[in-house]
């Protein structure tokens, strides 16, 4: 049986922890030393055994002796009676490892040892990205409720557990390494699919140019020997004088791949918002609509190391995806160094590529056009977060903030005046708003 720790009697660390003030800049604690060694209540009682006794000497007056005796006499009765445990062994469980953004962790330490002991202080080291609501204590059980506050793949930290003897006299600490946890974004909501030009020949849901055998009627034409009788059209029929049929457009599937732009985190210093954070919620809601029509959706992710995905299909897919991209925020340590190419099997001849970027780094004009010169369909979304506040009266900052708007305007026009779609997805809108006006036309790809 385990119950809620109270403050007075929690460990710095732990009120640290309930009370998120943990630092996350922290490096982990030192490991601790082996063996048992001195708890906090001997040394409170020797102190005060040693500070009479030295009154005593220095005083010489000997009936200061008897304010030793009170520390002492306790001493003596908080001696164990038995021996103190040699053998102390922790097991962690942690459910779930994998989990979205706002739901909670369970965290359940188990502490076996041979012999008596007495009560057990945890002491909680966070990691990033990870906040604790609750810690409860028994006398062979910790439990921690966590909540996983951002995406990405993160350590959840340790927990050193001081095991104190039947007295309270002596205590042993044992480490918990509570491993790690991936935390998947919560995906925007996403229903439309806009789709480009061409098709590949796969059967699928989208409507193609080509005739074909889908359910969506384009036409009627002339009767061929062969084709189904089901499907005349008497009206046309009996108005040309010979058989016409329905004509059909053929269904095809997409090839849709979502490029990310992890060259840098720009963070709204008025609302928090992060452009990382918001670009992988945006790339959850395209891929889960996509992969809901029964399309074909890979994933790249470029800035520092270049990661990717071939496109697959299928529901288990969508956490192969965002498994895929996690490794960009783990435990903060993306890098943005340099670029690379982009493989020839992560942009398949006529896919559509989504680029969500915040257009605050140049270098992603290498990347798009890499995707220009290999003809693919592209659609770049904007996520426009991330203006500098500017006090009032303050020329210079207002000065740079439109120099600001005027870089992204640059690279925004840069984008159309090639022929490339570009869309502006806001923080708390839906993505179907941003994608809305693609339905209008379908998109088109590049030139070699």
């Amino acid at each position: 049986m385990t119950e809620p720790m109270p403050a007075r009697r929690a460990s710095a660390a732990a009120q640290r922890a309930l009370n998120g003030r943990q630092d996350v800049t922290a490096e982990p604690p030192p490991p601790p030393p082996p063996g048992w060694r001195t708890g906090e209540r001997a040394l409170r009682l020797g102190t005060l055994a040693v500070v009479a006794l030295t009154a005593a000497l220095i005083t010489g007056r000997p009936w200061v002796l008897a304010l030793a005796a009170a520390p002492l006499v306790l001493l003596a009765l908080t001696l164990p009676s038995g021996p103190r445990p040699d053998a102390v062994t922790i097991e962690v469980e942690v459910e779930p490892r994998r989990c979205f953004e706002g739901e909670q962790v369970s965290v359940r330490i188990t502490v076996a040892y041979d012999g008596e002991t007495g009560r057990l202080d945890p002491g909680v080291t966070l990691g990033h990205g990870v906040r604790l609501d609750h810690l409860a204590v028994g006398p062979h059980r910790v439990e921690l409720v966590l909540t996983a506050q951002r995406w990405g793949r993160w350590t959840l930290g340790t927990v050193d557990v001081d095991v104190y003897d039947h007295g309270g006299l002596a205590r042993r600490t044992v480490r918990a390494e509570l491993g790690e946890i991936a935390v998947f974004p919560v995906p925007e909501h996403a229903g439309l699919t806009p789709i480009p030009v061409r098709l590949p020949q796969r059967l699928g849901e989208h409507t193609a140019v080509q005739r074909g055998e889908g359910v969506e009627v384009t036409g009627v034409h002339p009767y061929v020997r062969g084709e189904r009788q089901r499907r005349i059209h008497w009206p046309a029929t009996t108005r040309r004088g010979t058989l016409q049929v329905h004509q059909f457009a053929a269904e095809r599937t997409a090839d849709t791949v979502v490029l990310l732009d992890v060259l840098s985190d720009v963070v709204d210093p008025v609302t928090g918002a992060s452009s990382l954070d918001e670009t992988f919620r945006a790339a959850a809601g395209l891929v889960r609509a996509y992969l809901r029509t029964h399309d074909r959706v890979g994933v790249v992710s470029v800035g520092g190391v270049t990661r990717w995905l071939q496109p697959g299909s299928g529901h288990g897919y969508f956490y192969r995806i965002v498994e895929g991209v996690l490794e960009v925020r783990k435990d903060l340590a993306f890098r943005t160094e340099g670029l690379s190419l982009l493989p020839p099997p992560a942009l398949p001849e006529g896919a559509l590529v989504y680029v969500i970027t915040p257009l605050t780094d140049q270098r992603i004009f290498d990347v798009l056009q890499q995707v220009r010169g290999r003809a693919n369909p592209m659609v770049v979304v904007e996520i426009p977060t991330g203006d500098p506040v500017v006090e009032p009266g303050d020329s210079e900052g207002e000065l740079a903030l439109r120099l600001w708007r005027a870089d992204r305007d640059a690279m925004r026009f840069a984008l159309v005046e090639r022929g490339i779609a570009v869309v502006a997805h806001r923080p708390g809108e839906t993505l179907d708003l941003a994608l809305a006006p693609l339905l209008r036309t379908r998109i088109h790809g590049g030139t070699r």
